[in-house]
């Protein structure tokens, strides 16, 4: 049932105690994104090494994302939805929290990553886990990104931001959602690349973004 899982962390990286590890060690043929800062959330790099490892994969890869990692998660399917099986989005965090250049306080002057993110659906099988009392994210807001990227929305309840300081180690209900999107979608081959690139792509316009901050 379960094939070429790519899981995609938030702030952080979901350490030893955290529901994506407990699932990622009982899932031996599945894959973390690499290569990134952990406590430096930068939109631009994040999504360019997360672009770049589903490339690599051979077949098509689900992507299993929580707080910040749904986000990035969002931007990479935009440009690559043809490498993409189905995603599962868990706690996202609001785009409001951060600037392209990582963090953003609640009265900051400088731009949110929100307008950067895909405003559509993204043409991929996905559900999103929204919690009622979460921190990063409010109920309300998680509903309007679930109908935006025309995922399935699982009220998961009060259940804070589904991290380790809520509790969430160990947790079944989430692999058994897991194996239930992924029971939905029949395998298929990955189809010719139709990669967006150049100026046109998520990236593109998240790297421009960020470079204006910087001043070049």
């Amino acid at each position: 049932m379960y094939r070429n899982i790519l899981f995609v962390p938030g702030v952080g990286g979901s350490g030893p105690g955290h529901w994506q590890s407990w699932m990622q060690q009982r899932l031996p043929a599945s894959q973390r994104l690499q290569g990134v800062d952990w406590y430096a959330p930068v939109l631009a790099e994040w999504t360019r090494c997360l672009r770049c490892q589903i490339q690599q994969s051979p077949g098509q890869v689900w992507l299993v994302a929580h707080s910040f990692g749904c986000l990035v998660s969002a931007v990479a399917i935009a440009d690559r939805p043809d490498k993409i099986a189905g995603a599962l989005f868990v706690a996202p965090a609001d785009p409001q929290r951060f600037s392209p250049l990582g963090r953003r306080l609640p009265d900051a002057v400088e731009p949110s990553i929100e307008a950067l993110l895909p405003q559509r659906g993204l043409a991929v099988p996905g559900l999103l886990v929204a919690s009622q009392n979460d921190p990063w994210m409010s109920a309300r807001r998680a509903s309007d990104w679930a109908e935006r990227w025309a995922f399935a929305l699982f009220n998961a309840g009060a259940v804070g931001h589904l991290n380790i300081d809520s509790g969430f180690g160990p947790w079944e209900e989430g692999q058994m959602l897991l194996q239930g999107l992924m029971g939905t979608v029949a395998p298929m081959p990955c189809q010719p690349p139709r990669a967006r690139v150049g100026r046109g792509s998520a990236l593109a316009r998240v790297r421009m973004a960020t470079r204006r901050m910087l001043g070049f």
